[in-house]
């Protein structure tokens, strides 16, 4: 039994197989050009796979390069997450070639880096107080937070408010309800005045952010505020902020499906917004229910609001006695017994007062009571007005208004009336007094 010649050249591999069949032809012509074809072809194939072993390793290679460089950025992200709460760690260095652009120029770094952490890491140097701040909150803030953080309008009141955040109607102000002394001066030193941030110099802020402090009572006039002093500086609500754990205690539980039991079978407008809550003329934010009704109220559709009456005018008589208060108090205003060139120094002091106290014929409680007849009245019995307990008790006393508790109290009536809600923190000088004092006698009943 004849074996087939092709077992003859098992160690030749490819080129073995192929000659292997032809060998029983190599004596002929067709035979040997055959071979021939064969060993071109076998050539070729060992060619292309000497190419597919060098691109394969070169592949390798650079996967392995790649890797390698994966493995470097990574440690470095994993060596910058071990630094923990130190915000302020330069950045790990990285390879170039992984980025696009260059690095940031310390210049460029510094001028981006302007957050102030609670500590007072990010602070410029500078200081200030609130006898300077005074003179800047008139200019800067007074237009929209009044001339004693009162707030005008409605611009936020800066100061007071002091234990109401458990109340029916918190007041949140600065004071009150800000826990870092270090937000206020990072918010004002970037955001205000307002249409004009970025103008203010650090010795700014700082001034003005004492002056803030001062108005809330929380520091004297000669307290110095400055870049060592703001991290360690205690508000009043520092302790009055929880850690929000919502997420592990109360997400899942919203989850949950509804019910879909005993729902309310019918929706119904009982009142609209505009008709539920009443500001009250002296100011505030007290709200309360009045006896409006919707009956009449225009409604609205796709084709637009429902006819709306027109107010009917004024009668004639009505409003010629209406006259404005501050219209009054100039005409008024002229002396009728001493110095005229004091009274009229009197009138623009008094321009730090007219926030919260009117004057004049037609006068109303505003967050103070109205003026009028001040020296010789006692203390806090203004009709309509809502004392604090310490003018109740000067009241109950008998106490009565004359020009030497007059200057006292506007020297520093916080020291004077302790107590008062009113946020004013005094006049200085003692000129001023005198002129202003002057100037609130030339107004009777």
């Amino acid at each position: 039994m004849s074996k087939s010649p092709n077992i003859l050249f098992p160690a030749l591999g490819v080129t073995g197989i192929l000659l292997g069949g032809a060998v029983a032809s190599m004596n002929s012509e067709s035979g040997k050009a055959q071979i021939e074809l064969l060993e071109d072809r076998v050539v070729q194939v060992e060619a292309h796979a000497t190419s597919a072993n060098d691109k394969a390793k070169a592949e390798a290679a650079r996967a392995a390069d790649l890797e390698a460089k994966i493995a470097e950025v990574q440690a470095a992200a994993a060596e910058r997450s071990t630094m923990g709460s130190n915000l302020t760690a330069p950045a790990p260095e990285i390879d170039a070639s992984l980025t696009i652009g260059r690095p940031a120029l310390p210049e460029e770094i510094a001028a981006w880096d302007v957050d102030v952490l609670p500590d007072g890491r990010g602070l410029p140097v500078g200081s200030g107080n609130a006898y300077d701040g005074e003179e800047i909150f008139a200019a800067k803030c007074a237009s929209c937070h009044g001339d004693f953080a009162e707030g005008v309008d409605n611009w936020p009141v800066l100061a007071g408010g002091f234990d109401t955040l458990g109340n029916k109607d918190p007041v949140k102000t600065v004071g009150s309800y800000w826990p870092h002394l270090s937000t206020v001066w990072d918010y004002v030193h970037r955001s205000m005045p307002f249409g004009e941030a970025g103008t203010l110099t650090p010795d700014d802020t700082y001034a003005i952010v004492a002056y803030i402090l001062y108005s809330n009572d929380l520091i004297d006039d000669e307290f110095e505020l400055n870049q060592d002093n703001v991290g360690s500086f205690e508000m009043y609500n520092k302790d009055g902020f929880i850690v929000d754990n919502r997420p592990e205690q109360e997400y899942a539980k919203w989850r949950t499906e509804p019910c879909m039991e005993n729902c309310k079978e019918e929706v119904a407008i009982t009142m609209r917004s505009v008709f539920l809550v009443e500001t009250p003329e002296e100011g505030g934010s007290e709200s309360k229910m009045n006896n409006a009704s919707i009956e009449g109220l225009p409604t609205f559709s796709a084709a637009g609001p429902s006819f709306i009456p027109a107010a009917a005018e004024k009668p004639e008589e009505e409003a010629a006695a209406e006259v404005p208060a501050e219209k009054t108090e100039t005409a008024e205003a002229a002396p009728t017994d001493g110095n005229a060139e004091l009274v009229a120094a009197g009138e623009k002091v008094f321009k730090k007062c007219k926030a919260c106290h009117q004057v004049g014929e037609g006068a109303k409680n505003r967050s103070g009571p109205q003026l009028n007849a001040l020296i010789g009245r006692t203390f806090g019995s203004v009709d309509g007005f809502k004392y604090s307990n310490v003018f109740k008790a000067a009241m109950e006393e008998g106490r009565v208004w004359d020009e030497a508790s007059l200057s006292e109290f506007l020297t520093k009536p916080k020291d004077y009336m302790k107590g008062t809600k009113m946020s004013f923190s005094g006049l200085k000088k003692a000129a001023d007094i005198k002129a202003v004092t002057e100037y609130l006698k030339t107004f009777g009943e």
